[in-house]
């Protein structure tokens, strides 16, 4: 409604005259719109209220999943940590056995001869299983110096080795699959 015939109706009413009816029908027009469309705010801010609080819920669940998840993760971590070597150490139990044994067995006898067979049985099945594992000693002697595999303890005089080559191993190096779990000591020639 215009300014003008705002103020026409505002004359009319002032001078006691019938104010026409057509404003107060645009006034209650204007206010239904209002509390319409205010009802309809209302209705949809309610359904973002709701979104948001079961987004909120789901986030907090993920969270706890995900809590859950590390905590599990950690323990399973720990636990395999704590019984890595259960399976070297079953393998090893024959060993130990067959150990046993023989030190009883040589108690009772003074056969000597078949105590050092019985303990090189021992060793060559402790050599298996550890092989079995990926163990594996190293052939130094021969070979050319490498601080990765060999660590040096002293240097000879060598007529029969060029400059730099192991000429003899005095402890031996191991290799646990492609990694050096202990470097051979060797003396090497100058």
């Amino acid at each position: 409604m215009s300014t003008e015939q705002k103020n026409q109706f505002e004359n009319q009413a002032d001078n006691g005259q019938e104010v026409d009816a057509t404003y107060n029908e645009d006034t209650d027009t204007a206010a239904d719109q209002q509390q319409e469309a205010a009802n309809e705010q209302s209705g949809e801010l309610e359904q973002l209220r709701q979104l948001a609080e079961e987004n909120y819920q789901r986030s907090l669940r993920a969270q706890a999943d995900f809590d859950n998840f590390r905590r599990r993760t950690r323990q399973e971590k720990e636990e395999f940590a704590k019984y890595a070597s259960l399976k070297v150490v079953e393998q090893l139990l024959p060993v130990v056995d067959n150990f046993e044994r023989a030190l009883a067995a040589s108690k009772d006898s003074k056969d000597y001869d078949s105590l050092l067979k019985g303990v090189d049985m021992i060793f060559r099945q402790l050599d298996q299983v550890l092989g079995n594992e990926g163990l594996k000693a190293m052939d130094a002697v021969g070979q050319p110096f490498n601080p990765e595999f060999h660590q040096a303890i002293m240097q000879v005089e060598s007529d029969e080795h060029e400059e730099g080559i192991v000429v003899e191993e005095v402890q031996k190096g191991y290799m646990l699959k492609d990694k050096v779990l202990r470097p051979a000591m060797v003396k090497v020639s100058s």
